[in-house]
């Protein structure tokens, strides 16, 4: 047979492969789909056995990220709902709601019969109807081994006066999706993009939804003018104006090796036009603002702050190598002023000594001038501080953190301002971190949990910071990290282990995965795969490539390189062992 020959049996060869590839993969989408549902529903029905509203004070909740965090309209009260932990093995999924005392500094858990499913990456807005009612839109279900998501598109409400969930059934709403934004303009909730992933596709939106809070109903805005590009987890404000602002977000393309994307850094505004015609329009522009605007990243959060301004918290900026992800993680704030249209960063300005309110005298002089000296050979500028924390598993956890100018003229007086005033120490902030949650009440910004990583192991944190975002002097600590909170296991170990649903676990594992899974963790150390005989070796070392760019389309581009490979190869083995 000649060349030509070759390559062409070559090709339909290939084809075949793929299509049958196709069909295996569709169903087992379809039986994960099914899978999930199923647990959601178990799930239901053990949240339809309370009846009756249960309050209980409570230590803080446990660690989590991607929930929301809200302020009540009437109280001084923060409240908690949702989330997600990962601890190497399962993914966690929760529907908890939390209640915090500003005033007292004191967590509550409360219990409502019929609460929404578990959920995280959903959305939450505050409006300050009969005594204040939380709405929560979206959000995704994952399964244990995070690589099945089912997307939510349902609508609930909790009325914060009388304690209860009521979920709301309306037509032509958005598709089921997370990551997207929400924020109550006026007398609409506004929510505007987002993604869905399943093991066929992985879709960004740039659509915008807008639902009536007076009639109850669902409308698909259709914005003159060029709107952002589809992206999720973008910073989305409202002006008192009824304007909306989108800056920032993230998405993904799938290449032929590497999945690559944009950290977006472009800013959009939406207004309505027409205000009190029966038909509203609305209009996309693009915004060119002036200032200091925040480096790339993905993952940060958002909040709304005194002054006509929002703010920006925190973040990732991820360098895609091609075997690995290292992150450069943020706690920087960024504040932009809808009015000027401008941005800036947040500068802690330190606390006021009270040692200096009471120096008198020419000593008080003489040290004065000294402080001076001593800051005129030291020009203030931000320091980097290295934290060491050990976790209860003997893991030691490295946290850099970036301290201010001012806090470097308390570090040059600390053992004379200790004699004095007792305790002043070290200026302190949230380590870096991804995916916080915040809330701001009274102009006071609280930020709770969120994760950051050390090579492959993610910590997930359960503090609670605040700073007053109109004396930006420094941050308060209300709740610290507990070590002992940290728990990680290694891939190595049994992935079987403990497989109840007890608790808020995201659900079982399929059995053939779990035993893909741990028959691809016994060479992980070389390549995530199983130890293949010389045959099984040379035909996925001819073939890698082609597992692996089928295996990324099928989990999709945020899919971890690592875990990709994994995949890949379990795929080989499986066409392998069933073509022999």
């Amino acid at each position: 047979m000649g060349k030509k020959g070759k390559r062409e049996k070559k090709g339909k060869g290939a084809e075949k492969t793929a299509a049958k590839m196709e069909r295996k993969v569709s169903r087992r989408a379809k039986k994960e789909e099914e899978d999930l549902e199923a647990l959601i529903a178990e799930f239901q029905s053990l949240d339809a056995k309370k009846t009756q509203v249960i309050e209980t004070s409570c230590p803080p909740p446990s660690p989590r990220l991607n929930g929301s965090l809200s302020a009540h309209p009437e109280k001084d009260e923060l409240i908690l709902f949702g989330g997600e932990y990962f601890n190497g093995q399962k993914t966690y999924l929760y529907n908890e709601l939390y209640v915090y005392n500003i005033r007292k500094n004191s967590w509550s858990k409360v219990e409502i019969p019929n609460p929404p499913p578990r959920r995280c990456a959903h959305q939450a807005a505050v409006v300050p109807t009969a005594g204040g009612q939380l709405w929560v839109f979206g959000g995704e279900f994952a399964s244990p081994n995070g690589e099945q998501f089912y997307h939510y598109k349902d609508l609930w409400v909790l009325h914060l006066a009388t304690k209860t969930w009521e979920q709301i059934k309306a037509s032509g709403g958005p598709s089921g999706r997370s990551g997207h934004r929400m924020v109550a303009c006026k007398r609409q909730l506004i929510i505007f993009g987002g993604f869905h992933e399943s093991a066929r596709d992985y879709i960004y939106y740039n659509d915008v939804y807008a639902f009536n809070l007076d009639s109850f109903t669902w409308s698909k805005l259709a914005p003159s003018g060029i709107g952002p590009a589809p992206r999720s987890g973008c910073q989305m404000a409202t002006s008192p104006e009824g304007s909306i602002i989108i800056y920032g977000g993230y998405s993904k393309q799938v290449g032929e090796i590497l999945c690559k994307g944009p950290r977006h850094t472009d800013m959009s505004l939406l207004k309505t036009e027409g205000a009190g015609k029966e038909e509203e329009k609305w209009a996309w522009s693009r915004l060119n603002p002036s200032g200091v605007k925040p480096t790339p990243r993905s993952g940060f959060s958002v909040a709304i702050g005194p002054n006509n301004r929002s703010l920006l918290f925190g973040g990732v900026h991820d360098e895609e190598e091609e075997e690995s992800i290292e992150g450069d993680f943020f706690n920087d704030i960024y504040f932009y002023d809808m009015g000027k249209n401008r941005w800036f960063p947040g500068q802690l300005k330190g606390p006021k000594s009270e040692k200096r309110k009471r120096r008198r005298g020419r000593q008080a002089e003489a040290e004065g001038a000294e402080d001076e000296e001593m800051e005129k050979q030291h020009p203030q500028g931000p320091v980097e501080i290295v934290k060491e924390v050990v976790a209860e598993d003997g893991t030691v956890m490295t946290i850099k953190q970036v301290i201010s100018g001012p806090a470097e003229e308390k570090e040059t007086s600390e053992s004379e301002e200790e004699g004095e005033d007792g305790a002043l120490g070290q200026q302190v902030e949230p380590c870096p971190r991804s995916n916080a949650m915040l809330a701001v009440k009274h102009g006071v910004l609280y930020v709770y949990g969120g994760m950051f990583e050390v090579g492959d192991r993610q910590f997930t944190l359960s503090d609670l910071y605040s700073i007053d975002l109109h004396k930006m002097e420094e941050w308060k600590v209300l709740v610290e990290m507990d070590p002992k909170a940290q728990e990680w296991l290694e891939e190595s170990e049994s992935d079987e282990e403990d497989d109840g649903v007890e608790g808020a676990e995201g659900g079982e594992e399929e059995e053939e995965s779990s035993e893909e899974e741990s028959e691809d963790e016994e060479g992980e150390e070389q390549h995530p795969s199983v130890q293949p005989d010389e045959k099984h070796a040379d035909y996925l070392a001819r073939t890698e490539q082609y597992w692996i760019k089928l295996a990324r389309s099928n989990m999709g581009p945020d899919a971890k390189e690592k875990k990709v490979v994994k995949v890949a190869h379990a795929m080989a083995k499986t066409f392998y062992e069933d073509s022999v």
